[in-house]
């Protein structure tokens, strides 16, 4: 396997670095640089610049959407003068499949992308009629620029055309694949901005900036710190000292995105890149925890979604279903340009907007986790559909194991008969064949209603729904891996979490209460 796979994991445990603050001389002379700049970016009304701010591995966790301990000024701002959904999910709780999907407005499962990292060197392509949004974008006239420091794209699909017209390229900061950059980083004095001013000046542009932070390691913010006691943790998690301090991180962490999207808009106004803009800002997929990324309940696909800007309704808060696979045809929708009939995704702003009654995601493979599992929601019920029922929640994973702490505390927990009924079940050896949630009355989805005659209406629409959703679309994902790959992937992942565990001065073998001194030395060391 190539270096650029194991890069791509993004599994290393990295050391997060230092942000210093901006000198006055430089921001005198960033000044300078976005007032000479300000008369180059595009005027033209009818060919609005489009942006996309991806927010990795993160849920609807900012005070906008209810989380009273997070400091997130600058997206409640922006959701306050644009549009608020509620109710955004993506087609996968995984990065590489979720954004095959919406850079495509295609279901995964309908272009054979569905399997994690997949199809990294094998020359597999889209389907002669798919296209990648940045195709239809520069045959509009625009310059596609894949901005900051994390170059993300991650699709598990080969392509003939450019994705992106400049780039500013990947830095690394320490070593692994998830380093984050300082707060203050300029953005907009990188390659990709200062290609665009000298070569393409005056044109329309679409952006796409990637912010890795929430993706762990996670990063303390040392001026806002978050107190663990003072978190509210979901139902599923035992309440424990372990798993408060994860959580505090990981909020601190979204505070640290939130001041880098301030800073980025700041240069946008400096850069007079604004007025004719549309910014739209969403998680690729839920956030980084346990039963959350990599599972389809909803603290795994339910993504915070805000749009902002020029012809953006301000102030509007929308409980309408949104896919992640919608923000590519609603965006061309916006910049004026058709879209195509075969696009899965629907316009959910302008003129052809077309509401949902259901939102579609799957699991499949994982990293080396071989998995089947498909889910229907609609404003209020979750569908869970385990084709492998004989397989746990938990089955062995790398990544999951090397990332969350709660995992091992939860397992140690589990043995000792201390989780409770809405924690347990998610340790059990199997899985029911079906899953039914009210979220309305089970925002955490412990409850599993399918069983329940008194839901068995709503249980066969939306078994029936996935059937016809699955038939419509030709999912691919019900034909098994090739052997070859699964092997392969299996070959890695077992040396890979030994050489990590080395790594960490543990075994692969490591018992609970030593894994969970590493885990509570580590918090420590970042901040909690």
């Amino acid at each position: 396997m190539n270096w650029f796979k194991i890069l791509a994991l993004g599994l290393v445990t990295l050391t997060i670095v230092g942000c210093n603050s901006a000198s006055t001389e430089d921001t005198s002379k960033q000044s300078a640089k976005t007032s000479k700049s300000q008369h180059k970016t595009n005027t033209d009304p009818t060919k609005p610049n489009i942006i996309w701010l991806v927010l990795e591995d993160i849920s609807l966790d900012l005070a906008v959407y209810g989380t009273p301990v997070v400091k997130t000024p600058n997206l409640d701002k922006l959701a306050n003068e644009g549009m608020r959904f509620n109710k955004a999910y993506a087609t996968a709780a995984v990065c590489s499949t979720a954004r095959s999907a919406f850079f495509t407005g295609m279901h995964a499962t309908s272009i054979g992308a569905h399997h994690h990292r997949s199809h990294l060197d094998d020359g597999f392509e889209l389907p002669k009629h798919v296209k990648m949004l940045s195709e239809y974008t520069r045959e509009a006239g625009y310059v596609n620029l894949l901005m900051g420091p994390k170059q993300k794209t991650d699709f598990n699909f080969n392509h003939k055309a450019k994705a992106f017209d400049a780039q500013d390229g990947e830095i690394k900061y320490s070593g692994g694949a998830y380093t984050h950059a300082p707060v203050d980083m300029k953005i907009l004095e990188r390659p990709a901005w200062q290609t665009y001013l000298k070569e393409h000046a005056g044109k329309p542009f679409f952006a796409q900036l990637n912010y890795s932070e929430t993706h762990r390691t996670f990063v303390a913010d040392h001026k806002n710190p978050i107190n663990p006691a003072d978190v509210t943790l979901p139902s599923y998690y035992p309440d424990h000292e372990i798993t408060r301090r994860d959580w505090a991180l990981y909020l601190e962490t979204v505070q640290t995105v939130d001041q880098k999207v301030g800073n980025f808009f700041t240069e946008l106004e400096q850069a007079g890149a604004l007025d004719n803009t549309i910014v739209f800002i969403f998680g690729d997929h839920g956030r980084a925890m346990l039963r959350d990324k990599q599972w389809l309940y909803d603290g795994g696909i339910e993504v915070p979604l805000i749009v902002w800007g020029k012809g953006i309704q301000k102030g509007v808060v929308s409980d309408e279903l949104v896919s992640l696979i919608d923000i590519m045809p609603t965006s061309m929708e916006l910049a004026g340009i058709e879209v195509p009939e075969y696009i899965e995704g629907h316009v959910f702003l302008g003129d052809n907007k077309q509401s949902r009654d259901y939102i579609y995601a799957h699991k499949d493979r994982c990293d080396e986790t071989d998995d089947r599992v498909r889910a229907v929601r609609d404003q209020r019920f979750k569908y869970i559909k385990n084709f492998w029922p004989e397989k746990p929640y938990t089955d062995f994973n790398t990544y999951k194991k090397l990332q969350y702490p709660v995992m091992t505390l939860m397992q140690k927990l589990n043995e000792e008969g201390k989780l409770n009924a809405a924690q347990a079940p998610f340790f059990a050896d199997s899985r029911p064949p079906e899953e039914l949630y009210d979220t309305a009355n089970d925002p955490d989805e412990v409850h599993n209603l399918a069983n329940d005659p008194k839901y068995t209406d709503k249980l066969l629409e939306m078994r029936a729904e996935l059937v016809r959703w699955q038939a419509e679309t030709g999912d691919q994902g019900m034909i098994d891996e090739s052997p070859a790959a699964k092997k392969e992937w299996d070959d890695f992942f077992v040396n890979h979490y030994k050489t990590q565990m080395e790594n960490r001065g543990l075994t692969t073998d490591v018992d609970h209460d030593t894994y969970l001194v590493f885990w509570d030395k580590f918090m420590k060391d970042l901040g909690k």
